[in-house]
């Protein structure tokens, strides 16, 4: 994906896991640009149709409010239909020259689903219901799924540990995390 902002200007981590009953997605909250920590404390992960529906983006945060506006009103609509309207979101994304500029990526969750959504349309649903984005999202996603198959640890624990990896691995990371959870059907 291109990108207006500067190279130096780094992003968040988003981890989402799903194990037994529960999802949940994490970030780290930290923007650092250059060698310095520009804010540490974003909220890039949110709770969208009456909490029914988790987000969480890497990226543009003026871009993500733009996608979150639109991902929210159509679900509004339909609620529970979380692959069709990301699949609408990613079609008016890629193709409405007001929208196809944006420079985000986004991870969306729900009872059911488990999805990532990308700048040039494409809409992937991981088959085992992990997903990472952002600049540290692949020490991340290696230690979630290292983790997931002991069985003694929660869901919550495995994000933990992972975010905490995460953020000892790359230097453009902090320990602020913001976790939400949703409690999957059976």
């Amino acid at each position: 994906m291109m990108s207006n902002r500067p190279s130096s200007f780094y992003e968040t981590t988003i981890l989402s896991v799903r194990k037994g009953n529960e999802v949940i997605v994490a970030g780290d909250g930290q923007v650092t640009m250059g060698s310095s920590v520009f804010k540490s404390n974003v909220r890039k992960v949110r709770r969208l149709a009456k909490g029914d529906v988790i987000a969480g983006f890497t990226g543009s945060i003026t871009d993500a409010l733009i996608l979150f506006d639109l991902l929210e009103a159509k679900l509004e609509k339909n609620p529970h239909q979380l692959i069709s309207i990301c699949v609408d979101v990613a079609m008016e994304w890629h193709k409405n020259p007001d929208l196809s500029h944006l420079d985000v990526m986004m991870a969306v969750v729900n009872k059911t689903h488990s999805l990532v959504l990308t700048g040039v349309g494409e809409i992937l649903e991981p088959e085992d219901g992990l997903i990472g984005i952002g600049e540290g999202s692949g020490y991340a996603l290696a230690a979630a799924r290292a983790l997931l198959s002991i069985e003694s640890l929660s869901v919550q624990m495995i994000v933990e540990k992972a975010m905490l990896v995460s953020s000892d691995m790359c230097t453009f990371k902090n320990k602020n995390f913001i976790f939400e959870s949703i409690e999957v059907e059976s």
